[in-house]
């Protein structure tokens, strides 16, 4: 999982090298990785059944050689069609099947509920680690071998990977009487009817707008600013290595405080430290803060929103369902890359893309604060296990 965050955190490294050597736009570059982050969400759902049916290991091992094949064929993409199945389809379904979905799925269902939340903020804090370390390997590699050498050599790890999905082929779970032999249509009839559901979803995709955006336009908006591409690997570097630390706490909180909660002050944290960050004069002390800051709530989210999903429905189907509040996530990042690039194009400036995703991050607080947490009671259903 670190891994493949860690490819995706540093695409925007990727966005000035590969747009200038290929003539292309930024919004071209930008498509691409708009793409990939809604077919991530559409795949997330789906991958999530195959999980819950078949187990985390096949769905992992799928996901690696998606995600090294599209590596591959973006050095190979000399078309922006091209560059976007390889760029945006092939690593957005490797995405879905090697980080949250997948991997919080199969904790889950090993952990016991009063361990959950615990396990769920290391492991993201240990993935977090792998993401940190890729910045400044990457911007070696970059420097060394090129944009097209550095996908190449992410590409081969990838592949190599595969063999620590293994330990994940027969994962044993801790259910509840009543969801043991739960119907997947009664659970998705459940979820879809509970107001909270659709609330997580809509407030999920304002987090992905938030972090796309920022992840892939940052190092774009820091050299229109006059800053050197170092400062923008740093402050990238430093996200990484506070997230470590965040996803780890707030995994904590969330056995000692109501999820909701936490979500929304993560939320209302992030907004103010992007409209601080914009509005006050840029500097490499300002930026180096903001980047701190938002990497201590920068993934958070992640084991808090999967923790409340198990916690209201049970951890029978917890991969699809956090599969598909994920979807919302994905859209949210759709529109953050891809709308960060048009906006750019359209008035030169990333201000009002800044703007939107403080509006965001207040109507994401105000959705999380009132959704109902309590655990779904259904009746016992004939068949389950004692």
């Amino acid at each position: 999982m670190g891994l493949a965050l860690g490819v995706r955190h540093v695409q925007g490294l990727f966005l000035l090298p590969v747009t200038m050597d290929r003539g292309w736009s930024r919004e071209t570059y930008g498509f691409a990785m708009a793409i990939q982050n809604l077919t991530w969400g559409v795949a997330q759902p789906f991958t999530g059944m195959i999980a819950d049916r078949f187990g985390s290991a096949r769905v992992i091992v799928g996901g690696l050689m998606f995600y090294a094949a599209g590596l591959y064929f973006m050095v190979h993409a000399d078309t922006p069609a091209g560059f976007v199945w390889a760029a945006g389809v092939c690593v957005g379904i490797g995405l879905s099947g090697t980080t949250f979905g997948a991997v919080y799925g199969a904790l889950s269902r090993r952990v016991a509920p009063e361990r959950r939340s615990w396990a769920l903020g290391l492991s993201g804090a240990i993935g977090g680690l792998a993401q940190f370390a890729m910045v400044p390997a990457v911007q070696q590699v970059l420097s060394t071998w090129g944009w097209s050498g550095a996908l190449l050599a992410l590409a081969i790890v990838m592949a190599l990977v595969i063999p620590l999905a293994f330990p994940l082929r027969s994962p044993s779970e801790v259910l509840a009487p009543t969801e043991a032999n739960l119907p997947l249509s009664a659970a998705l009839r459940e979820a879809f009817s509970h107001p909270g559901f659709w609330m997580l979803n809509l407030g999920f995709l304002a987090c992905g707008f938030q972090l796309a955006f920022v992840a892939t336009h940052l190092p774009a908006y820091l050299l229109d600013k006059g800053m050197a591409p170092t400062h923008a690997v740093t402050a990238l570097a430093i996200i990484a290595l506070a997230n470590v630390f965040g996803t780890y706490y707030f995994g904590l909180l969330g056995a000692r405080l109501r999820r909701k909660h936490l979500l929304a002050g993560i939320y209302l944290a992030r907004t103010a430290a992007m409209a601080l960050f914009v509005l006050l004069p840029l500097t490499p002390i300002s930026l180096y803060v903001f980047a701190a800051v938002m990497g201590f709530v920068w993934l958070g989210t992640a084991p808090l929103t999967n923790g409340l999903v198990s916690q209201v429905f049970g951890v029978r189907y917890i991969t699809t369902l956090f599969g598909f509040v994920f979807f919302g996530h994905q859209l949210g990042s759709f529109l953050g890359v891809w709308m960060g690039s048009y906006l750019f194009e359209v008035t030169r400036s990333y201000d009002l893309i800044w703007l939107c995703a403080v509006v965001l991050g207040v109507v994401a607080a105000g959705l999380h604060w009132p959704i109902d947490d309590r655990e779904l009671r259904r009746p016992a259903l004939a068949g389950a296990s004692a």
